[in-house]
C-alpha cells in the first residue's frame, strides 16, 4: 500500500532517454528483413545485452547467443538468421547492482514486445516469434458511434464455459465467444460492444496457487501484446502461439461480421513481477529502475495495490504501452479499451497525477488510435488518485459517482426509509445523474463521456446487490477481509436465499429499477454479463479468484430470469428508438444545441420543481421530460416517472406544450414487459406503486 505521505520524485531520467514518440523507439520487438530477423530492446541501464535463441523443442537447449549492440538512446540491436517466425528466445541483460538495480545476467527474460509466448516450466517463459499474417478479406470495424454504443462487460472464459449450445471443445475460448449461440444472444439483447476482462498474458500469483486458487479475472499482465494461450482451443494451443493469435483474430473477425465491436479491459498500470523480491520475468530484468516507480533507495512506490507501479514517466515504458496499444488496435484489429487503474497511467516523475501526462495526449492524439473507444478507470489507490471526470477531450470514464447514487436511491435510502420512517436525501443528486452527470463531466466533453454502470466484474452481482446487506467472501481465503465493504446493497428482508415471496417480488422489482435506470440515463451504458438474467455469485463480491461455477454464467433460467432478461431487452429497444434518451451534447440554456436534449422536471402534481422538492427527502417523486434536438435522427420526446418511496402515490401527468398524449413504453412494476396500456393524457391521474418506474413518449 502507498505511504500516507507524498512519495519523493522518482530518480531522474538518464540524459540519453528518448522522447516518447521519438524514432529512436520505433521498430522495438522483432522484425525481419533479407532472410534474418532483428530483436530491439530498450534498457538505459544495462551493460551488456544478449539474445539467447532456444531448440524448437528443447526450451531448455541453447542454441545460440547473440551479443546485442548499442543502437542510440537506450536501444539494443541484435541480428540472426535464426531469428525466424516460429523461433523460441529470450534476453539476457546484465548492468550495475546496487539501489533500483536488480540486473541478473543468468535470467532468461521475456522480450517486453513479443507477439507469443511459451512457458518453459518453473516459471519461466520463452518469447516466439510469430506468423501473424492473417486474411480480413472485406471485414471492417462496425465504428459504432458512442450515444448508440451498450456495453456488455464480460469474463472471455465464464460467458462460455458453461453454455449448452456452445460445443464442448469451444467452451470458455475465442473460437467460443464467437460462435453462432453466442452471437445470438448479444443480438437478442441488443448490446452493441463486448467488453472482455483481460486477455493479455497473465499468471496466478504465487500467493492463490498456495490456497488453491487462481487469477480468475486476469488483472495480473505478464506481456503486453500475447493473448492469453488457455483461453484458446486445445487444437491451437497445440499447434502453437501463431494459431492461438489466429484464433483471437478469427474471434475478433467473425464478432465484426455480427456487428459485434470488441473492447479489451487492458491492465497496464502494474505487471505480475509485483514487488521488490517478486519474479525476475520481464521489465524488471531489463531495466528496473526505469521501467517501475520508486525511491532513490530503490523502495517501490506502489500507487496499485498490487505490487509495482509502471513509471510512465519513463518515455520507453510510455512508448511500451502505447505501442502495443496500436498492436491491438491496428494488427488485431479491437475496436477499443478500458483502462484499468488508468490514474497511474497519468503520474508524472513525481507521481502526482495529471490530465495533459504525456501518454493520456498520445493516446487521444495518435492517428494510429482515430476512432478507438478510450474508457479510463479514472483512479487508483495513490495520493490524488480519485480523478472521476479529471480525464481529457476524447476520453471516456468509468462513472463511480453515478453508480453510487443510483445503488442509493434505490436500495440503501429504501432501507434507510424503512428503518427510519424517512429517506435521507430527496431526487436531487439522483436526477442529475440520471441526466448525463453534468457536475462530473464539462460542457465540451458531454454526457457521453460518462460510462455508466450499476454493477461491474469487481463487486456484487445485481442479483447480490437486492439480496444481500453484506459481503461473504470467505471462500477466498482471506477470513473475509477482502472485497469492498461500503456496496450500498439491501437485501429487503432477508440475507440471501429465501422462499418469501414477497421479498423475491420486491428484489425483483429493485432490478428492474437498477436496469431501467441505467438504460435511460444519458450517458454510455454499461451492463455486466448475467445481470440481464439475475446471476448470482452467493454474496461474494470480490471472485477474482474463482474460476469455478460460481463465476462461469449459468444459461439454464427460471421463469422469472427469462422475464427480467425481456427487460433489459425491451430498455435497450426503447434506448435505440428514442434519441432523447441518448444525448451527445449538455443543452445549454437559451441556446439551440444539436443532439443535445431539453430537459424539464415536474413533481408529482405536474408542476415545475421547485427548490424544495429537489432537496426535501420527503419527496422522492419526479417527472423527467427529454425533447431531442435533431441533428442526426427525427424529434423526439419522452417523459420517465420515478417514484423512489416504498409508499404508493398518485401521479399527474404535466401539461406540456404540444403534447396530446402519453404513449406508455414501459413500467418496471411489471413482471413482463408487455404492453403497458392504453396512452394517457396530458392532466390525467395516475396511480404509480412504490419504488417504480414509468417510461412514456411523448406525442
Amino acid at each position: 500500500m502507498p505511504s500516507p505521505k507524498a512519495p519523493a520524485a522518482a530518480p531522474a531520467a538518464p540524459e540519453n532517454s528518448p522522447g516518447l514518440l521519438d524514432p529512436a523507439l520505433d521498430r522495438l520487438g522483432v522484425t525481419y528483413s533479407d532472410g534474418s530477423g532483428t530483436l530491439r530492446v530498450w534498457s538505459a541501464h544495462a551493460s551488456e545485452v544478449e539474445l539467447v535463441i532456444f531448440d524448437d523443442s528443447d526450451l531448455d537447449w541453447i542454441v545460440d547467443t547473440v551479443t546485442m549492440e548499442p543502437a542510440g538512446s537506450g536501444v539494443w540491436q541484435g541480428t540472426t538468421p535464426l531469428l525466424k517466425p516460429g523461433a523460441r528466445y529470450a534476453v539476457r541483460a546484465d548492468g550495475p547492482h546496487g539501489p533500483g538495480n536488480v540486473f541478473n545476467n543468468n535470467s532468461l527474460l521475456i522480450d517486453p514486445y513479443a507477439r507469443g509466448l511459451i512457458s518453459s516450466g518453473h516459471g519461466e517463459w520463452r518469447s516466439v516469434a510469430v506468423d501473424d499474417q492473417f486474411d480480413w478479406g472485406d471485414v471492417r470495424k462496425p465504428a459504432i458511434p458512442m450515444d448508440r454504443t451498450v456495453i456488455y462487460e464480460g469474463h472471455l472464459k465464464g460467458m462460455t464455459k458453461r453454455h449448452p449450445d456452445v460445443p464442448a471443445a469451444l467452451h470458455g475460448t475465442y473460437a467460443g465467444l464467437a460462435h453462432p449461440a453466442m452471437i445470438e444472444h448479444f443480438h437478442a439483447l441488443g448490446v452493441t460492444t463486448i467488453e472482455l476482462l483481460p486477455v493479455h498474458a497473465f499468471v496466478t500469483e504465487p500467493r492463490l496457487l498456495q490456497h488453491g486458487l487462481a487469477n480468475y479475472w486476469g488483472y495480473n499482465t505478464l506481456n503486453f501484446f500475447t493473448p492469453h494461450d488457455l483461453y484458446a482451443t486445445a487444437e491451437s494451443r497445440m499447434q502453437g502461439p501463431d494459431a492461438v493469435l489466429r484464433e483471437f483474430k478469427g474471434m475478433v473477425k467473425l464478432l465484426h461480421q455480427a456487428g459485434l465491436e470488441v473492447i479489451l479491459d487492458v491492465v497496464y498500470n502494474h505487471t505480475s513481477e509485483e514487488g521488490i523480491g517478486g519474479p525476475r520475468t520481464s521489465l524488471r530484468g531489463l531495466d528496473n529502475r526505469s521501467y517501475y516507480r520508486q525511491q532513490e533507495d530503490g523502495a517501490y512506490i506502489d500507487v496499485t495495490g498490487c505490487g509495482n507501479s509502471v513509471n510512465t514517466s519513463t518515455d520507453a515504458a510510455a512508448r511500451l504501452i502505447l505501442d502495443s496499444l496500436r498492436y491491438w488496435a491496428n494488427d488485431v484489429q479491437v475496436d477499443g479499451f478500458r483502462f484499468d487503474l488508468a490514474a497511474t497511467l497519468g503520474r508524472d516523475g513525481a507521481h502526482t497525477f495529471t490530465p495533459d501526462h504525456p501518454l493520456l495526449r498520445a493516446i487521444i492524439d495518435d492517428p494510429a488510435l482515430a476512432g478507438v473507444k478510450k474508457i479510463s478507470e479514472p483512479w487508483d489507490i495513490g495520493m490524488g488518485g480519485w480523478q472521476t471526470g479529471n480525464f481529457g477531450d476524447g476520453w471516456h470514464e468509468w462513472n463511480d459517482r453515478y453508480r453510487d447514487r443510483v445503488r442509493n436511491f434505490w436500495l440503501s435510502d429504501v432501507d434507510y426509509a424503512r428503518r427510519a420512517s424517512t429517506s435521507p436525501v430527496g431526487v436531487g443528486g439522483f436526477a442529475t445523474r440520471l441526466a448525463g452527470s453534468s457536475n462530473t463531466f464539462s460542457q465540451e466533453r458531454g454526457p457521453i463521456a460518462s460510462v455508466n454502470f450499476i454493477t461491474a466484474h469487481d463487486g456484487f452481482t445485481l442479483r447480490d446487490l437486492v439480496s444481500y446487506d453484506v459481503k461473504h467472501n470467505l471462500s477466498n481465503g482471506e477470513q473475509n477481509r477482502d472485497g469492498a465493504d461500503t456496496n450500498r446493497s439491501f437485501n429487503h428482508g432477508a440475507e440471501g436465499p429465501t422462499d418469501d415471496q414477497r421479498i423475491l417480488a420486491t428484489r425483483r422489482k429493485a432490478m428492474r429499477n437498477l436496469l431501467g435506470t441505467l438504460l435511460l440515463s444519458a450517458g454510455v451504458p454499461m451492463l455486466t454479463a448475467g445481470d440481464e438474467f439475475g446471476r448470482t455469485q452467493r454474496g461474494n463480491n470480490n471472485a477474482y479468484c474463482h474460476d469455478s461455477a460460481l463465476t462461469w454464467l449459468s444459461w439454464d433460467h427460471a421463469p422469472w430470469q427469462k422475464e427480467l432478461f425481456a427487460h433489459v431487452q425491451t430498455l435497450i429497444r426503447l434506448r435505440q428508438e428514442n434519441p432523447a434518451l441518448r444525448p451527445t451534447r449538455f443543452a445549454r440554456l437559451e441556446e439551440h444545441t444539436p443532439s443535445a436534449s431539453i430537459m424539464e422536471w415536474y413533481d408529482e402534481r405536474g408542476e415545475t420543481m421547485s427548490a424544495d422538492r429537489w432537496t426535501s427527502p420527503t419527496h422522492r417523486t419526479l417527472q423527467y421530460v427529454a425533447a431531442s434536438t435533431p441533428e442526426f435522427e427525427d424529434p423526439n420526446r419522452i417523459l420517465l416517472i420515478v417514484h423512489g418511496s416504498e409508499t404508493p402515490i398518485d401521479v399527474t401527468l404535466p401539461m406540456l406544450e404540444d403534447a396530446t398524449r402519453f404513449v406508455p413504453l414501459w413500467s418496471s412494476d411489471r413482471e413482463s414487459p408487455s404492453n403497458s396500456g392504453d396512452p394517457s393524457l396530458p392532466g390525467d391521474v395516475l396511480a404509480v406503486p412504490g419504488t417504480s418506474m414509468r417510461l412514456f413518449r411523448v406525442e
